[in-house]
């Protein structure tokens, strides 16, 4: 094969949307740290997902037309970095070959090198070890090898050498990130790059691969029905190990069960207590699952598809009320999880909450949306999440007739400071500078539980304790949240701190949040407040200025 055309790069397309998605929880489960937050398959997946569905029925023969409008679904679906990143590789394809009806071996090697270069002038502070590498050194390899007059002119043994030095790549990843090698993994974008990139190389041999959606807890399981996790049921339960249970219990083989049944899966134990989160379609199984192992002590099911639906009537209304009667000099848009935080920061003046954060990062296309519907001169985003900044980022070319500023809110402490500081009487400038000198002075923290057995910077670190997380630092890791809480707070709060923010998750009771503030701040004799923010996986996010 000499020519490659758009109904094959569409089958390539296919091949690897399937691949990555047959496979984007063991892409999950790299995560470097054990908190609850290995996302990036998830991301990549429904990134890759979002993309091909705007392909999927388009007419064309034309494969520069089928790569761009590939190209834009990928930008409007991308999540989290790996996403973003992704989104960028496929750019930089696209602008290589746009005008091209088919292209040669030479042209798609120029075109996975154009797609390296992209992806790495996207990022602001490229980091080496991470997919950006995989991409950058078996793209590079590729060109040389192609314009080498030895070798053959074959899109097949083209690609087929491209998979073999982006293998060796990805497994170089941990020369280069001493992180990944101190955990023993691979870079988890890198890896989800290429099972994409491997489904390309099956559907070239004239093997594409098929989702096993269908196969999975022998429901017919559409792909298409995760593709946003508004969908489905938010299901969560807390079962009572009974006294046989208590013994006998193995939460890695409970959780793998019940993995089959959904998606965006927590599984916590705490002595004879299993708390369960899950989005299924079918929330009835999950609970006839988990009432084998004991007795419900709590239970909530959501229909998010309904939540979904009832946002978008919601913003419609919006969008109608402020482009023609609220003109307004400013509009900021945040990012959080949890009512109490909403609450919270509508309080601080912002007028659009997109639900997300650690585990549920929004799609720039969710920013997209929700800036159709204002109608601001000057409009702020806050992502408050360092893996959420990228998606929000790329909102600036989408609606490039705005005037859109992402600030740098790597934490929902930092996003409550930089509303804090926000004024509407005065310039934009005056605006941006106070708001970035908040976020610059306050500290941020967390307290979460362990998904896994391991040890970092000397930290030893046991599945289902509770982490105290300093930034990206863990300062302790222990069995009681509360000791976990005490212990942060005690690393973070110095000579020249004021002022303590304690927010309170989903699993912690008003009460006892407040006889906890009230002792934090006898100790260190400073202001404390409490926001009860309800938010899910994290028991207490810190912020100390």
């Amino acid at each position: 094969m000499t020519i490659l055309n758009a109904s094959q790069f569409k089958l390539m397309i296919e091949s690897g949307k399937n691949n990555l998605f047959n496979n984007y929880q063991e892409i999950d489960q790299l995560n470097v740290f054990p908190v609850p937050d290995g996302d990036t398959g998830t991301n990549m997946n429904l990134t890759f997902t979002n993309g091909y569905n705007d392909i999927k029925n388009l007419p064309t023969n034309h494969i520069g037309q089928l790569s761009k409008e590939f190209s834009r679904g990928l930008l409007m679906g991308a999540r989290g970095n790996s996403g973003v990143i992704l989104s960028q590789i496929f750019r930089g394809i696209s602008q290589s070959i746009v005008d091209k009806e088919t292209i040669t071996a030479n042209e798609l090697a120029q075109a996975l090198d154009m797609g390296r270069e992209v992806a790495y002038k996207a990022v602001m502070r490229p980091v080496e070890g991470t997919i950006l590498t995989v991409m950058r050194m078996a793209a590079q390899k590729t060109l040389d090898y192609v314009n080498d007059a030895n070798n053959s002119d074959s899109i097949i043994d083209t690609f087929d050498y491209f998979i073999e030095e982006a293998n060796i790549a990805l497994e170089h990843t941990p020369e280069l990130l001493p992180i990944l090698k101190e955990v023993g993994v691979v870079d988890s974008g890198g890896a989800g790059l290429m099972k994409i990139f491997e489904g390309f190389q099956s559907a070239l041999h004239g093997k594409p691969i098929k989702s096993q959606a269908s196969q999975q807890a022998g429901h017919a399981v559409v792909q298409a029905k995760f593709e946003h996790e508004e969908f489905g049921y938010c299901t969560e339960f807390i079962v009572q190990l009974n006294e046989k249970m208590v013994k006998e219990f193995n939460e890695e083989r409970f959780r793998d069960e019940i993995s089959k049944q959904g998606d965006s899966l927590v599984v916590v134990r705490d002595e004879d207590i299993v708390k369960v989160h899950i989005h299924t379609l079918v929330p009835g199984d999950a609970l006839n699952f988990g009432q084998r192992f004991g007795e419900f002590i709590k239970l909530k099911i959501e229909n998010m598809t309904e939540q979904h639906q009832a946002i978008l009537v919601e913003e419609a209304n919006d969008y109608v009320e402020t482009s023609e009667t609220e003109h307004k000099k400013y509009a900021v848009v945040s990012v959080c999880a949890g009512e109490g935080l909403a609450n919270h920061f509508r309080d601080l003046r912002v007028d659009k909450i997109i639900a997300g954060g650690q585990t549920m990062n929004p799609a720039t296309e969710d920013f997209v949306e929700a800036i159709k519907s204002i109608n601001a001169d000057h409009i702020f985003i806050l992502p408050n999440n360092s893996n959420i900044f990228m998606a929000a980022q790329q909102t600036i070319d989408v609606l490039s007739e705005k005037d859109i500023t992402v600030l740098e809110t790597k934490s929902i402490p930092h996003g409550l400071a930089a509303m804090i500081n926000f004024n509407p009487e005065v310039s934009k400038e005056e605006n941006l500078e106070a708001m970035n000198e908040a976020i610059a002075i306050t500290k941020s923290g967390s307290v979460t539980y362990a998904i896994k057995d391991t040890s970092i910077d000397s930290v030893k670190i046991t599945a289902g304790e509770y982490m105290a997380l300093s930034g990206k630092e863990i300062v302790k890791s222990v069995a009681n949240k509360d000791e976990a809480l005490l212990a942060l707070v005690d690393s973070m709060v110095d000579s020249d701190s004021e002022i303590i923010t304690i927010i309170a998750g989903e699993d912690i009771e008003n009460e006892h949040a407040s006889e906890l503030s009230q002792a934090i701040e006898e100790k260190y004799d400073l202001d404390v407040e409490l926001v009860m923010g309800g938010q899910p996986v994290y028991s207490y996010i810190v912020g100390v200025e």
